[in-house]
């Protein structure tokens, strides 16, 4: 991910959807099913083998499926917004959300100005970075640059604290490297691609008239560079884990785990207000960065700095700088195999700079105040389901279900789009400049993001825009949020009949509010903090399940010979079981209501076994194999074709609704079916 664009932390899930202005299919069509295949140990093949044949993966991606046509759809959304407002900048009201965003899409749009100017934005970084000469330039450079909006050698950013969400503080994290986890620089599996990474290295090294032996020398250089720092830093599984993400020191105490970076005007460079302190949250790491400020030579930190100077601009640059950055990154990485077109890439870079604002006017044309109702009641109606779980635990004592009642009563849903808007005054958008407008994109959203540190957190705010295909939990918000793209079929249809809606987004919500409740949200309390609500049984009797949920997925093949990891994956596992079992609780509750429709069949079908299909449906798709493979270790979804059949398999309902029996894949005995919320 290049750091010239700053964007939002937020706890993703993966799920999602647009509106009612992207056209999709209004209902489930069974001629997609595969018949010939048995539901009870194929479903994923049953609901789904028949659309992946016949939709294969565009060229300009590494993957194609529910979401990623729900996606294209809302980017076709945007591409006419944008299309538009670059059309009338000219004549808009200076300084609308309307002229920047047109400047900027247009500035990205001007194919010539980028060509002529070449690698010229960056030249004045590289000669500063040419310059330095010791230590101490060198921690001046990553300051300023910090100070500039891009990110150096670790990730400096605001987030509410884990042990007073009322409050922003800052957070200073492991980061810095190239490849995907630290994994990579070290495990077998990853050779040919470390390979590959330092001859990417040094053709980009090249590109800005660096000879071929120096190229390869310091491509080297940078990649033992990394490699020490990979070694002191976490893995995507041990990341997850609260306590690995957040440890308050003061400043001076922070300096004496870096001795060689003087953390007071690190900040006061930020302009950040770190009052008492601040979370320095991987002491490890730190400690490896800073003796590299004492020990490796200037030079190998300028092969260092210069390289991820390069690499982070280079989809601002012109074709040759785009085409290795596509060469590595997209192609090698993950199998994508054309580089997407240039307004998609324009468009990434008008998202990223300017998302908020684009979704206000997105929203404008594609959310009614009916969607949003209709969700708020789906909301309302999930969560009576979940309560009605959490209260008929037979595993968990009174004492924690109170607590987990109390969480439960303190959610906040936010639904389609903020209640206000952010304010773009100040953001400095040229005619005509494409570098310029994405580094003032970049410097004005950290600018944002840090004078929020050591003020009150607002609660109003949303992590995500409204034209993401996606939507979040946040455990220190205790929110859950779904952005205005989350109303379309295959999720929701307000003409559908209710199984298809509570197979669907029923199934989002509950996820979402599951992740309240996940191995690691569940170490939050009702007001956001990290904090043990659990009696120290009850924590015991959850993580007996949980082992069992990681144990089902491990045993999930996803590539020959890799399988998918229990433990990375497990918060998004046991989002999917339980917001299927409430979702299924709260369809029984309104078809109660309803006998009639009840007791009918749609197409031949029934509601519990649209319920299921629908909730297959959501996970078609088909991805490349490097990209699979990148997402295996970095990704804490587990596989769309397991995330269709993984719940289900656990539920009796499931085998009820399609007379599965005893030995059938989709059939889980009692010893191996898992039971949480």
């Amino acid at each position: 991910m290049k750091n010239r664009i700053v964007k939002p932390l937020a706890l993703a899930v993966g799920l999602a959807v647009c509106t009612g202005a992207l056209a999709a299919p209004a209902a489930f069509d069974i001629k997609e099913l595969d018949t010939g295949k048995d539901v009870c140990n194929d479903f994923n093949g049953f609901v789904n083998a028949k659309w992946i044949a016949a939709n294969p993966i565009p060229d300009d991606r590494t993957r194609w499926g529910s979401f990623d046509a729900l996606r294209e759809g809302s980017l076709n959304v945007q591409h006419t917004i944008a299309e538009k407002a670059a059309k009338g900048a000219g004549s808009a009201k200076p300084g609308s959300i309307e002229q920047k965003i047109g400047y900027f899409y247009a500035s990205g749009m001007d194919e010539a100005a980028i060509e002529k100017a070449g690698y010229a934005p960056i030249k004045p970084e590289l000669a500063r970075i040419d310059g330095l000469k010791n230590s101490s330039d060198i921690v001046g450079y990553i300051t300023d640059s910090y100070a500039h909006g891009n990110p150096v050698a670790f990730r400096f950013y605001g987030s509410p604290d884990f042990k007073d969400s009322s409050t922003q503080i800052a957070y200073a994290g492991q980061g810095g490297l190239g490849l995907p986890t630290a994994d990579y620089y070290s495990k077998p599996d990853f050779e040919k691609i470390r390979a590959e990474y330092v001859a990417h290295i040094a053709r980009t090294l090249r590109l800005v008239g660096v000879s071929d032996a120096d190229a390869q020398a310091q491509a080297k250089a940078v990649m033992a560079f990394e490699t020490r720092l990979a070694s002191a830093s976490l893995v995507p599984t041990e990341l997850r884990q609260p306590e690995n993400r957040y440890h308050y020191v003061s400043v001076a105490d922070a300096d004496k785990v870096t001795p060689h970076f003087d953390w007071a005007t690190f900040f006061k460079a930020q302009g950040a207000d770190v009052q008492q302190g601040f979370s320095l949250s991987q002491p490890k790491f730190f400690a490896e960065f800073d003796k590299m400020l004492a020990d490796v030579p200037v030079s190998e930190w300028q092969a260092y700095l210069r390289f991820h100077a390069i690499d982070e601009a280079a989809p601002y640059l012109s074709t040759p700088f785009q085409q290795e950055d596509f060469a590595f990154n997209a192609k090698t990485l993950n199998g994508q195999k054309e580089m997407k077109s240039r307004w998609k890439r324009t468009l990434d870079a008008v998202e990223g700079g300017m998302g908020m604002a684009l979704g206000q006017l997105y929203v404008a044309q594609t959310f009614s105040p009916q969607s949003k109702a209709r969700a708020q009641e789906l909301v309302n109606n999930l969560r009576v389901a979940y309560k009605a779980r959490i209260e008929n635990l037979p595993w968990m004592s009174e004492a924690t279900k109170q607590k987990a009642l109390e969480k439960w009563a303190s959610f906040t849903p936010k639904i389609g789009y903020p209640d206000k808007w952010r304010d773009w005054t100040g953001l400095q958008i040229r005619q005509g400049d494409y570098f310029a407008n994405v580094e003032s994109a970049a410097k004005f959203n950290y600018d944002y993001m840090v004078g929020k540190i050591g003020k009150p957190v607002d609660r109003t705010e949303w992590g995500m825009t409204p034209q993401t295909v996606n939507a979040y939990y946040s455990p220190q918000k205790n929110e859950i949020v779904f952005p205005a793209a989350i109303l379309q079929p295959p999720f929701f249809d307000a003409k559908a009949d209710d199984a298809l809606n509570y197979g669907g987004i029923g199934a989002v919500i509950g996820h979402e509010m599951g992740h309240g409740y996940d191995d690691q949200g569940s170490k939050f309390d009702a007001q956001g903090n990290n904090a043990n609500w659990w009696t120290d049984e009850d924590r015991k009797a959850f993580e007996s399940r949980t082992d069992k949920l990681a144990d089902q997925f491990n045993h999930y093949e996803a590539l020959p010979g890799k399988y998918v990891n229990g433990k990375l994956t497990m918060g998004e596992n046991i989002g999917d079981l339980g917001g299927l079992n409430a979702a299924y609780d709260a369809l029984q509750m309104a078809l109660a209501k309803h006998p009639k429709e009840a007791a009918s069949k749609i197409d031949g079908y029934t509601q519990d076994q649209r319920f299921f299909l629908n909730w297959a449906r959501v996970w078609r798709g088909n991805i490349r194999p490097e990209a699979q493979l990148t997402l295996l270790n970095t990704d804490p979804h587990a596989p769309a074709q397991f995330r269709a059949i993984g719940a289900p398999s656990n539920m009796p309902a499931f085998a009820q609704a399609f007379q599965c029996k005893a030995g059938d894949k989709m059939v889980r005995d009692s010893e191996r079916q898992v039971k949480i919320w």
